[in-house]
């Protein structure tokens, strides 16, 4: 079955091309907060990623007698490109984004028919790819300006990128802060792992509350444009707020942490604004998404507090695209069950 006419149904004034550039649009204030906080290595992840996506996706049209330009032109492959790009560390080696765009492009959207067919999220299936099969290189994330003195310079970020050991590189790396705070607060209260550790900002990481709230800026303005709907975000950021809210206790030893901290930490905004939304791989009714919405906060805050993952946000998307199907089914079930009755 082809999804496709569901990218345009939205806004029925809108080519599918228009919608991506406008999703490309609404991505650019997280977008500029990354780079303010992270350099110039998440540009450079932007910049590779989207050629390596264009290159494969040509290819891909030409071996199966697509017409390149077209498919090209509608800039889905652009968007999986800068959503991979988004979440992988700064300045990551060249052949770690090549393996995951060509996992997202040729595997999860290609394989399946194209655009329109694939049941997973393809971004997330090539970060899922690279997260499991290469842990040490996905973990290695800059320090955010704030938490050092200063980020590492041009030369030392293109080292990184061409897999080259840069040891001015060695003392700006470590734990994102949800890793850092899950792993090795011990037994601190929040209070006390919070004071004077500079990986922690007011109200989550230093410079992930910031970028999160460029995520949403992004999404309120896909919102207003009608681009995408309430429902999943709305179930995605709630459901996680009350999680939170229920296992937090006011900052004890054993505090999972508060409603604004899971919020505005790791890729909450991304994930509920830009990656749970596509309309390809999720519900296709209203209720559906509230549903799937759930089901993905739920996913979120289970993995970052008792699973092996310190965000889990590709891991939530992934499950939650099995269960897809199943909800639109059921909701549809229920529906003609009430007529029946009625």
């Amino acid at each position: 079955m082809n999804l496709l006419p569901l990218l345009s149904s939205r806004n029925q004034t809108l080519t599918t091309a228009q919608i991506m550039l406008l999703v490309l649009v609404a991505a650019l204030p997280g977008i500029l907060v990354m780079a303010v906080f992270f350099g110039s290595g998440i540009l450079m992840n932007i910049a590779w990623l989207i050629l390596c996506a264009a290159v494969l996706e040509a290819v891909v049209l030409k071996i199966r007698n697509k017409p390149v330009r077209k498919s090209l032109g509608d800039y889905s492959a652009v968007v999986t490109a800068l959503l991979l790009a988004v979440s992988l560390p700064p300045a990551a080696p060249w052949w770690l984004g090549l393996t995951g765009i060509f996992f997202a492009i040729v595997v999860a959207k290609h394989l399946y028919g194209g655009l329109g067919y694939n049941p997973f999220n393809p971004a997330m299936v090539g970060y899922a790819v690279l997260l499991i099969s290469f842990p040490v290189e996905m973990t290695r994330w800059l320090l955010p300006s704030g938490a050092v003195a200063q980020l590492p310079d041009f030369s030392s970020v293109l080292s990184s990128f061409l897999g080259q050991t840069a040891t001015t590189m060695d003392a700006l790396v470590g734990a994102t802060a949800l890793d850092q705070f899950k792993l090795d607060r011990g037994s601190q209260t929040i209070a006390e792992y919070w004071t004077d550790n500079p990986l922690f900002g007011t109200l989550s990481g230093t410079g992930w509350e910031w970028i999160n709230a460029g995520f949403l800026a992004g999404g309120l303005y896909m919102l207003y444009r009608n681009i995408i709907t309430w429902h999943i975000p709305a179930a995605v950021l709630g459901t996680m707020a009350m999680m939170a809210l229920l296992f937090y206790d006011g900052g004890s030893s054993a505090s999972h942490g508060s409603p604004f901290f899971h919020l505005f930490g790791g890729a909450a905004m991304l994930g509920a604004f830009f990656i749970a939304t596509d309309p390809v791989s999720g519900p296709t009714t209203n209720t559906g998404k509230l549903y799937y919405g759930v089901l993905i906060g739920l996913l979120i805050y289970s993995i970052r507090i008792w699973g092996s993952y310190p965000d889990g946000v590709a891991f939530a998307v992934l499950l939650a695209n099995f269960a897809a199907p199943g909800i639109d089914h059921f909701i549809r079930l229920s529906k003609q069950g009430s007529s029946h009755a009625e």
